[in-house]
């Protein structure tokens, strides 16, 4: 509520910035995922994909928290149930699984149409359980 075209075209832009940015990247992600030593053999500059990854998330996360508002868990939890979805872990497959995945805004608008019950009321009934989920499989292993 309480947005207008112009900031939508503000945050595209820096949205769609990002991302590019973010598939640029989907190499070196790919070498890090295996291992400092590897990325590095493979000639990442791992102190450098570091730094960019912590300012790349921090900038989609804060963009999407400035207009969207705070969403609880779903940035949690949907990179963890794409990737549970996808038996993988590619950026190229799961960048974009992440902006499918995140449905439960969509659900909270339509299901109860013309009212809007809360985002977090439905990310909580879909989303604690995968959360509570993956606590258990960790302390398991």
């Amino acid at each position: 509520s309480g947005m207008s075209w112009e900031h939508i075209r503000i945050m595209v832009i820096i949205v769609g910035i990002t991302v590019v940015i973010t598939f640029g990247l989907a190499k070196p992600i790919s070498a890090y995922q295996m291992g400092e030593s590897y990325a590095r053999n493979m000639g990442v500059n791992v102190k450098v994909l570091r730094i960019a990854l912590i300012l790349l998330s921090s900038l989609l996360s804060a963009c999407v928290t400035a207009f969207a508002g705070p969403i609880s868990f779903v940035g949690i939890a949907v990179p963890h149930l794409i990737k549970l979805a996808t038996h993988t872990a590619k950026p190229i497959i799961l960048i974009p699984g992440c902006f499918l995945g995140g449905f439960c805004d969509g659900i909270a608008r339509t299901v109860f149409a013309p009212t809007e019950i809360s985002i977090s009321s439905v990310t909580a009934v879909f989303l604690v359980p995968v959360v509570i989920a993956a606590m258990l499989r960790k302390q398991r292993m």
